[in-house]
């Protein structure tokens, strides 16, 4: 892994590593999130009620990043309080510098519909829509949904 000596690097220190990598190093937080489901998310009933996850890919401007990062912390108090199970926001480190991830968790798809009713209607969650709009610090965002195949989310790594 090297550091890049001209273009992004002056403003923000910006790494190159294979896109393989950077996927390997979100599974890997994923996987340290559910390792610890008593500290992190409650129970492994309650984890087990968790059948949906919102995965949300940002294309980001890199040169934006600490706004982006302003963002996803205002969302770590307002996605909780209008019922998404926040499993994560996460920033590039190394390779790819200008997309980030967001993971929330939900109950049933009846639950994310509760939820973003709750969220447009949430003045603090306006307001952070609106910086993102104004600021423009985000290029692009794609939702997916998808669900854990049972047996394969949390597994802690093998002791060596």
């Amino acid at each position: 892994m090297m550091e890049r000596e001209t273009g992004p690097a002056a403003a923000g220190d910006f790494r190159t590593t294979s896109r393989r990598d950077a996927m390997r190093m979100l599974g890997s937080a994923l996987a340290l999130l559910g390792a610890a489901p008593a500290r992190a998310f409650g129970t492994q009933k309650e984890n087990a009620r968790m059948t949906l996850t919102c995965f949300i890919r940002y294309e980001i401007d890199p040169y934006q990043l600490d706004a982006f990062k302003e963002y996803a912390e205002n969302w770590g108090r307002i996605i909780p309080r209008c019922g998404g199970h926040l499993v994560g926001y996460f920033l590039p480190d190394e390779g790819t510098n200008n997309v980030a991830w967001g993971l929330i968790a939900f109950d049933s798809l009846a639950a994310y519909e509760r939820y973003r009713a709750r969220i447009k209607a949430d003045a603090a969650g306006r307001a952070n829509f609106v910086a993102a709009q104004s600021k423009r610090f985000i290029v692009r965002e794609e939702r997916s949904f998808v669900r854990v195949v049972e047996g394969t989310f949390g597994i802690p790594a093998a002791a060596s």
